[in-house]
């Protein structure tokens, strides 16, 4: 039975897609299979393994109104045991949509549950925001990771997203775990950055990966050639972090 964990905070430019796209390429390579679901309207996961994102005639928005099942959503990524279920800009409207649907919050949740059995892991990069398309995603998973940027607002926000968390747990999912929280954007060269891996430890102890995702050029460079980092050059350090997390998640989930 796979696994199904969301990368969620509602933050932006936290390393939210980054994570994804890589965790995702990172557990392909070393053999499991992988589904990334792009849940963010921006769709810059679905661009960063390759899909050009215009062309996309089914993905998520079909997935969440049900006018389409997950087998019809799939594409193959260019990242070797990695599927994508694509977003679009459309998805933007899917909000408004089922505003005043039954069950909103469990679309997701039915229509992804029966593949649990034919992926190892099933990773959804979230929006940054709180909103319906988050909460069902947190409604679907087994587990959430929560990507926090080693700088001077790290910790802003933290609390809501747990508090959201909380209550998901309370109402929708009763099982939803936090998997781990995961430093990214770490400068050794700058306090700050030491002092922010310091407070997260300290506050949160065994929910913080060993893992830390450093500050590095290749992966911002990566998506433009909509690559994942573990294509575009594996030898850099931001694919020595990523393999480790990958490896961290497997081990946890032995």
């Amino acid at each position: 039975m796979g696994k199904i964990i969301a990368i969620a905070n509602q933050k932006g430019g936290v390393g939210k897609t980054t994570t994804s796209v890589n965790l995702a390429a990172s557990l392909g390579v070393l053999e499991k299979k992988v589904l990334l679901i792009d849940a963010d309207p921006q769709a810059n996961a679905s661009s960063g393994l390759g899909i050009n994102v215009e062309h996309v005639e089914v993905g998520t928005y079909q997935l969440l109104e049900h006018t389409a099942t997950a087998e019809q959503c799939i594409i193959a990524a260019n990242s070797p045991n990695v599927d994508i279920i694509p977003s679009h800009i459309d998805l933007v409207a899917i909000e408004i949509e089922l505003v005043d649907k039954e069950e909103r919050e469990y679309m997701l949740k039915k229509a992804i549950t029966h593949l649990k059995s034919s992926y190892d892991y099933i990773l959804i990069d979230c929006a940054p925001s709180l909103g319906l398309l988050t909460l069902n995603a947190l409604t679907a998973a087994d587990s959430v990771i929560i990507p926090i940027q080693c700088e001077y607002f790290a910790l802003e926000g933290l609390g809501k997203l747990l508090n959201t968390v909380k209550s998901v747990q309370k109402i929708h999912n009763k099982d939803l775990d936090i998997e781990g929280m995961l430093l990214t954007m770490f400068d050794q060269r700058l306090r700050l950055s030491n002092q922010v891996v310091e407070e997260v430890q300290k506050h949160f102890s065994d929910m913080v990966f060993d893992t830390i995702i450093q500050r590095n050029v290749r992966l911002g460079e990566a998506p433009s050639y909509g690559e994942s980092i573990i294509k575009y050059d594996v030898s850099s350090k931001g694919a020595t972090n990523y393999l480790s997390l990958a490896k961290e998640i497997i081990k946890k989930n032995a």
